[in-house]
């Protein structure tokens, strides 16, 4: 593997516990706020010491607590892409450049090979002061690749720029990191994000890493329900497994799962796109009260009551697009379906 890292690390009251594998590949490490992301990061830039455990990257120990190994952060040849840039206030844009080629002799030509490579010619005597954030963060992504790392850390690259901006760099990026050989670890909370630029995932929940997973495997098969919230799973609900059903007790509904549902599951997840209006014949379709209408600019979004829920119950949310809703017939009670293969089992 190109990059392994099985580590522990306790500040505090809180414990990180991560354990996952990356290839030369962009793996994304999604996690809520304060779940231990950036954490991870840091214990394998050198800047934190993990406690207990390893980290290797192409071959070479970069932490090793059972053998006392601890590299020290410039000799790791890994390459940090902080939040806020951190670039030197009191350097060009062109001298931050220059401060991360290792060989001397190469150093100019290096430098203006980036300048040209990120479009920071006209910029390139000015301070990071002196320049807009999306030129700020093109200066330290060409600072990172100067230093020729054989690891990129993308800790939440985009949280401070504006949505247009965004938008525009997250492209660049994209583009740019294609052309990199080595392992990309790009950490986010932006499902969306993640969705766009990696291939593969790591679910991190309060501190303790709960696997990898394909993107496939994320939207679609989760397994736990950490990972089914990160994904962006609205509905769930306590669930007996019946069978090829599963009885929630809460909703007072049986859903059908369309194959045998394994003995350890109690909690089962819906996406709210997957709660659709039905004609009342429908195969599985059953009536629910609507208990809330939330209008937002492209969609609509309706807590609905099923009727054999109990009165505190949460609702069951469905979303729809607000022209779909504004044709509904009766926008009191309406009858749903949700496809089998839309439940999704979680342990």
């Amino acid at each position: 593997m190109a990059l392994s890292v099985d580590i522990e690390k306790r500040l505090g009251d809180f414990t990180l516990s991560v354990r996952f594998e990356a290839e030369n590949e962009c793996l994304a490490l999604l996690g809520a706020s304060g779940c231990g992301k950036s954490v991870t990061l840091r214990c394998i830039a050198g800047i934190l010491t993990p406690d207990d455990g390893e980290i290797v990257l192409d071959g070479v120990t970069l932490f090793d607590s059972a053998a006392n190994i601890n590299l020290p952060p410039q000799k790791r040849n890994v390459g940090y892409l902080f939040q806020q840039y951190a670039l030197f206030p009191n350097m060009t844009v062109r001298q931050n450049i220059a401060a991360a080629v290792r060989d001397k002799q190469r150093r100019k030509a290096v430098t203006e090979e980036k300048l040209r490579q990120f479009r920071l010619d006209e910029v390139a005597d000015k301070r990071p002061g002196q320049i807009s954030g999306g030129q700020q963060q093109r200066t330290a992504l060409a600072r990172i690749l100067a230093s020729e790392p054989k690891a990129i850390l993308l800790d939440e690259p985009f949280s401070a720029l504006d949505s247009y901006l965004k938008y525009q760099l997250e492209v660049e990026l994209a583009e740019t990191l294609e052309q990199f050989p080595g392992t990309v670890l790009w950490v986010s909370h932006d499902r969306g994000e993640v969705f766009r630029n990696c291939r593969r995932v790591c679910v991190l929940d309060q501190g303790k890493s709960q696997g990898t997973f394909t993107l496939r495997e994320l939207f679609h098969e989760p397994v736990t329900e950490a990972a089914a919230r990160l994904s962006g799973c609205k509905n769930y609900a306590d669930a007996v497994p019946k069978g090829t059903s599963v009885f929630l007790p809460e909703w007072g509904l049986t859903l059908d799962c369309g194959k045998a549902v394994p003995a350890d599951i109690h909690r089962i997840g819906i996406r709210a796109h997957h709660v659709t209006p039905a004609a009342q014949q429908a195969p599985g379709a059953f009536p629910c009260t609507v208990r809330r209408v939330v209008q937002d600019v492209f969609t609509t979004t309706v807590l609905l009551q099923p009727e054999g829920a109990a009165p505190d119950t949460p609702p069951l949310r469905m979303e729809l697009d607000r022209e779909s809703w504004y044709k509904m017939p009766d926008k009191g009670h309406i009858w749903v379906t949700i496809q089998p293969r839309d439940i999704l089992l979680l342990k």
